[in-house]
């Protein structure tokens, strides 16, 4: 059967494309308002999107619409439920990023355990010149080695970085949650994750369960030597609580790759934060060249294999 798939948000995606085999009509548009949706995938059978919002109130109004292909992991944009109510079949990309975001996550750790930010300020401000020694050592620099690393969420990128933690010497604690739990993983209540941990490291899905999953309380029951790293999605954190936390010396620092609302087109209070404890990216960790391409053939994969009756990677 051919398909008419149509690309909401093609430039969120910087890699090459190709149709899909089972396409009849292949349309892309580069991006897409919320009130263009609609008009867009008219008699469309298949939707790519990757940020495009696609709840019940919009899906209503596609009945031709039988599949949607989301070009990332996190499905938190489309109203699952309703998909699976009405027999639309919604796949996601599974495993590209297993080595890119924890190399991110690891990025952001370094950085901030040796704090490079502050010794390049330094560095900038003539400090060095000044110096009567060699080197100068105005902040601390901690080793990774014999730290503790906790992991929220144990997927394939929680694996990642925990590879990578271990591979530093790091001691691996994986945070406890509500079933589903992946098998062959041993793991620690959530509390003694957040007292014993030097580095907190978020990997788990934006769910109602998931949400503001750290908020002031964590930040009290955490090391005040610690690190908190959110490569994940931004609602996992309670973002006043994180600059409460940071003002009040709750924990040493944090790294973040992304916001509660991306982009921060009408500002945002963690774009204020002007600190060298705090480093905030722009939604990269994701997004090596390698990576990219591998999400899209994947994406395209996803859409040919469900066209000839062999779906994969579907989360209805």
């Amino acid at each position: 059967m051919t398909q008419r798939v149509v690309f909401l948000d093609r430039d969120s995606l910087k890699a090459k494309v190709r149709k899909p085999s089972c396409a009849s009509e292949y349309v892309e548009y580069a991006k897409t308002a919320v009130e263009e949706v609609v008009p867009r995938l008219k008699n469309a059978t298949v939707a790519i999107i990757n940020k495009v919002p696609m709840r019940a109130d919009t899906l209503k109004q596609l009945p031709q619409l039988k599949m949607i292909a989301v070009a990332a992991t996190g499905y938190d944009v489309v109203d699952v439920g309703y998909c699976r109510e009405h027999g639309i079949a919604v796949a996601n990309i599974r495993n590209y990023a297993i080595h890119t975001v924890p190399e991110h996550a690891f990025a952001l750790i370094l950085a901030l355990r040796r704090n490079l930010l502050a010794y390049r300020q330094d560095v900038e401000n003539g400090v060095w010149n000044k110096s009567d020694q060699f080197c100068f050592l105005t902040h601390d620099i901690g080793d990774l080695h014999g730290s503790t690393l906790g992991i929220i969420g144990e997927g394939a990128i929680g694996q990642g970085t925990a590879a990578i933690g271990r591979a530093f010497g790091m001691r691996v604690l994986f945070a406890d949650h509500p079933p589903p739990r992946m098998e062959g993983v041993t793991f620690t209540p959530h509390e003694q994750v957040l007292a014993e941990s030097d580095v907190i490291s978020l990997h788990c899905p934006l769910m109602p369960s998931t949400r503001n999953l750290i908020n002031i309380d964590a930040f009290r029951k955490m090391k005040r030597n610690a690190l908190l790293i959110n490569t994940a999605r931004g609602g996992l954190v309670d973002e006043a609580a994180l600059i409460q936390a940071l003002d009040e010396g709750l924990i040493a620092g944090a790294g973040f790759d992304v916001l509660t609302v991306e982009p921060p087109r009408n500002g945002h209070p963690l774009l204020d934060v002007r600190r060298p404890n705090f480093i905030l990216t722009p939604h990269i960790a994701w997004a090596s060249d390698g990576a990219m391409q591998f999400l899209a053939d994947q994406l395209i994969d996803n859409i040919e294999m469900w066209c000839v009756g062999k779906p994969q990677h579907l989360v209805t």
